[in-house]
């Protein structure tokens, strides 16, 4: 089930019967670990922080190789030298793309304890230690991307420049055409305003059912827009994560993202 666009409310409407072009799954690829890396980039590949967050570490004296503190900006790993981040020795995993299409009944968190969670749907995707970004409700359904890059989990977190993700909602009655266009055109709520990328009715169903496209990672901020013009949400379904869609994802199975996947996220 493939999800067009949402459009604005002018025209442009939300196609569910529209296919995605997608990619079949693909097995991770094992690098070569022959050449010289930077160290900014082989703590990053450790899964402790960005590249940009390994520079500040490297540059306040918290790393070291082979016994001695690096400050110098582009030092270059070789083959079996020993790193050391805060006196903990560091080093790097297999980088690890998996897209998960979830069901319902599976709390998007890493924690134990909390009942059965999207961990448990992916523990044989990949020995790198993974976590999903963004959150979808317990009884929420679709797409959710699990990474170790922290440099991808920055570009979903930017506030300004987050990466897209496409929601079909269906609602407890027909969304107003008043309030389609104020959630549109953004409204304030406690002072703080609420803007969305896109949102329309969804084309060839009734107007209980909405394409809604946002930046934000979260999953409460969609139960905050409708809930503050008395809608209630039946289904929350997250059917594009910006090009990545579910086609050949059955609900409840997962893909390694292609080399072309991979690179179209890493230019968001």
């Amino acid at each position: 089930m493939n999800r067009q666009r949402g459009g604005k409310p002018q025209g442009k409407r939300f196609n569910k019967n529209n296919s995605n072009t997608g990619s079949k799954p693909n097995k991770p690829v094992n690098k070569s670990n022959s050449d010289e890396i930077r160290l900014n980039k082989y703590i990053a590949n450790s899964g402790i922080c960005s590249r940009r967050e390994a520079d500040v570490h490297i540059a306040t004296g918290l790393v070291s190789v082979n016994g001695k503190v690096i400050t110098e900006m582009g030092y270059k790993v070789k083959p079996g030298d020993e790193v050391r981040y805060d006196g903990a020795r560091v080093s790097p995993e297999q980088k690890a793309y998996v897209l998960l299409n979830k069901p319902k009944g599976f709390a998007t968190t890493t924690s134990e304890g909390k009942g059965r969670t999207v961990m448990d749907l992916v523990s044989n995707a990949t020995s790198s230690r993974i976590k999903p970004i963004g959150r979808l409700g317990r009884n929420s359904k679709g797409l959710l991307l699990f990474t170790n890059d922290k440099d991808i989990e920055d570009k979903f977190k930017n506030s300004k420049n987050g990466v897209p993700r496409l929601f079909h909602i269906e609602l407890d009655k027909n969304l107003k055409l008043e309030d389609l266009k104020k959630i549109q055109n953004g409204f304030k709520l406690q002072d703080k305003l609420i803007n969305v990328e896109e949102i329309s009715y969804i084309d060839g169903s009734s107007k209980k059912e909405v394409g809604l496209k946002i930046k934000n990672t979260g999953n409460t901020i969609i139960r905050t827009i409708f809930e503050n013009f008395n809608y209630d949400i039946l289904s929350i379904d997250c059917v594009a994560i910006a090009h990545l869609t579910k086609k050949d994802i059955p609900r409840g199975h997962w893909k390694h993202l292609s080399k072309e996947e991979l690179s179209l996220l890493q230019m968001l």
